[in-house]
């Protein structure tokens, strides 16, 4: 049966209606079976639980929390868990199928999932934060399971939920189960090399995007929007690498040095003062939204979704983006930087190393067995450039963006397994 054209999609600016906007363009070039179609766009399931948890206070407030698991296709599906007061069904949904492309993108065993709960961890103490989090673990007990779900640490989240994430699981289990949970503490079986993971396949990709278009890294110019992990890594990375980072930016503002900012005396400033680059003195305070609009060869957005929207996406004089956040640029801007020739490697692939050594890392566990830190690094940098490498050709072949092939590579993935498997 043929492809059969879908309702016109309403808000491209929604996170879950941009993806979808994407994954039909997808399924239009591959000629997607309606039936494969239908499959693949819809979450295989979505759960939605209420946790009432005791606060300091006494009193007893009641959070919402999700998880969407899109597909267990290529395997027990994987995603992480925010905490954060913007979380929603719809952004839940996005984020899984984000998963499911990412992992098939770079080629692992895993499906796509997303978790959430509705909540200000900043305005919490870490008792409050604990409780919450087992609340959640003990509601997705079923969900939850090293051949299921794995989670993992999202926005709000890291290592420390985590921890309380798997003790709880274990406990349930009455036996202790590391690999339920990846982004865990070293003690606990985390994995060498996962703290700068996503920052490492950002610059992997960005390096090789610069080759392709012939950029020397050493006379190359490169603005970070996000200072967290993912920025702070990957910038530290390319600079390492020659690359010249002039701006960077985090919640207090926008910082630019034309002569290059020095990214070790950023991050150093940053964990002296709070996590906050306010006050840095390496460079001078600019907009945030001039951030994106400089003159730069390389513009890595690592913080939010949707910063690059029609709005400004004609006023972008980068020579490519190399996305770290997920869902960065909005689906009505695809089509304005590709009239631009701006090469933007897409987050379902530049962002993918934090999954490639979240899957280390339950390997790992399986193992019962750890990695050298180099090991680490050479088999996921080995990833992401065959990956590269191979979404550049599908590029080259169909005569797409980057982003559309990465999806058409991602899509044909799962389709063909989820054929060979059959449905019911």
């Amino acid at each position: 049966m043929a492809y059969i054209e879908p309702a016109p999609i309403k808000d491209r600016d929604n996170p879950f209606e941009s993806m979808m906007s994407r994954f039909q363009i997808a399924a239009e070039h591959l000629g997607l079976d309606q039936e494969v179609y239908d499959v693949l766009k819809t979450p295989a399931k979505q759960v939605i639980v209420s946790l009432p948890v005791t606060m300091d206070s006494g009193s007893i407030k009641v959070f919402e929390g999700y998880r969407v698991i899109h597909s267990t296709i290529l395997g027990p599906s994987k995603g992480g868990v925010r905490y954060d007061m913007d979380v929603n069904i719809d952004e839940v949904k996005a984020l899984a199928a984000w998963m499911t492309w990412k992992c098939a993108v770079v080629d692992i065993p895993y499906g796509g999932a997303k978790g959430g709960i509705k909540c200000n961890p900043r305005e919490m103490s870490a008792g409050e934060v604990e409780r919450l989090t087992r609340a959640f673990t003990q509601a997705m007990h079923d969900v939850f399971g090293k051949d299921r779900d794995i989670p993992a640490p999202d926005m709000g989240t890291g290592p420390r939920e985590m921890a309380w994430m798997m003790d709880q699981y274990s406990r349930n289990q009455g036996m202790t189960i590391n690999s339920v949970v990846t982004g865990k503490p070293l003690v606990l079986g985390g994995s060498l090399g996962r703290e700068e993971a996503t920052g490492r396949g950002v610059m992997i990709s960005a390096l090789a995007a610069m080759e392709k278009q012939k950029i020397n890294p050493f006379k190359a110019t490169c603005a970070i929007q996000g200072f967290g992990n993912v920025g702070s890594w990957a910038a530290q990375l390319l600079e390492e690498r020659g690359v010249n980072i002039v701006a960077v930016s985090d919640l207090s503002g926008a910082y630019y040095n034309g002569e290059g900012i020095n990214i070790k005396k950023a991050m150093e400033y940053r964990n002296a003062n709070n996590g906050s680059l306010e006050g840095f003195s390496g460079a001078e305070k600019i907009d945030p939204n001039e951030l994106l609009l400089l003159e730069v060869d390389v513009l890595v957005p690592a913080a939010i979704e949707d910063v690059i929207t029609k709005e400004n996406a004609d006023k972008i004089k980068a020579k490519m983006i190399v996305e770290g956040a997920n869902g960065p640029t909005s689906a009505k801007a695809d089509a304005i930087l590709n009239e631009k020739g701006i090469l933007a490697v897409p987050d379902i692939l530049a962002n993918a190393g934090g999954v490639t050594v979240s899957y280390f890392e339950w390997v790992q566990n399986r193992l019962g067995y750890g990695w050298t830190r180099e090991r680490v690094s050479r088999r996921s940098d080995r990833i992401m450039k065959t990956a590269f490498d191979k979404v550049y050709k599908t590029a080259q072949d169909y005569g797409v963006s980057m982003r559309i092939a990465a999806y058409i590579v991602a899509i044909d993935k799962v389709a063909k397994t989820y054929k060979y498997r059959g449905g019911f």
